[in-house]
């Protein structure tokens, strides 16, 4: 069995490799975050675990290598924007392992908000593999802000070995702990 310490983290490349033009942007911010001497971020990356895989490897061997990088984490950090959705390839392949396979929790990101308080009202980001788990009950998921205090708490605390919490697919930090994050007004 793997030690499973790794963020795996999944987004939407949009069918391209430019890192302005797709959710890469917000990947690449992770790891800006972990490596920049000013934040207490660590993030053990679970895609530098394995081989590197270009986008013109065999699908196949594409597959195996993302396996591998699930099998070795203790969570997934799904970064969701308005294109997540659309995503019909990896992304739902990628959800739906680590939710029926690995069983462990979904830290869902979302970008576009300051912060998340009603995770139902944000189900037109939800792709087709991820809402039918929620629906299901079978996907445990932490709805957060894309933001540092945020990720980093997430992160820190949910993992395959915490199976208190999230509890269901509509998990969400409360209104306090965004305003200490200060990110909304207490």
């Amino acid at each position: 069995m793997a030690y499973r310490n790794g963020s795996y983290i999944a987004f939407h490349a949009g069918g391209t490799s430019d890192p302005t033009a797709s959710d890469i942007k917000y990947y690449n911010t992770m790891k800006m975050w972990s490596a920049s001497k000013n934040t207490e971020f660590t993030l053990i990356n679970s895609h530098e675990k394995t081989s590197a895989v270009r986008d013109s490897s065999a699908k196949e061997t594409l597959r195996r290598s993302l396996v591998a990088r699930l099998n070795n984490s203790k969570h997934m950090v799904l970064i969701l924007t308005a294109t997540t959705k659309n995503d019909t390839d990896w992304v739902p392949f990628e959800i739906a392992y680590a939710v029926d396979k690995c069983q462990m929790p979904i830290i869902a990101v979302y970008p576009d908000y300051e912060w998340i308080l009603a995770p139902k009202e944000l189900a037109n980001y939800w792709p087709p593999a991820l809402a039918s788990r929620i629906a299901n009950g079978t996907a445990r998921v932490i709805h957060i802000p894309f933001k540092l205090p945020a990720v980093l708490d997430a992160i820190e605390q949910f993992g395959v070995s915490n199976t208190e919490y999230p509890k269901n697919g509509y998990g969400f930090y409360s209104r306090e702990t965004h305003a200490v994050w200060g990110l909304i007004k207490p």
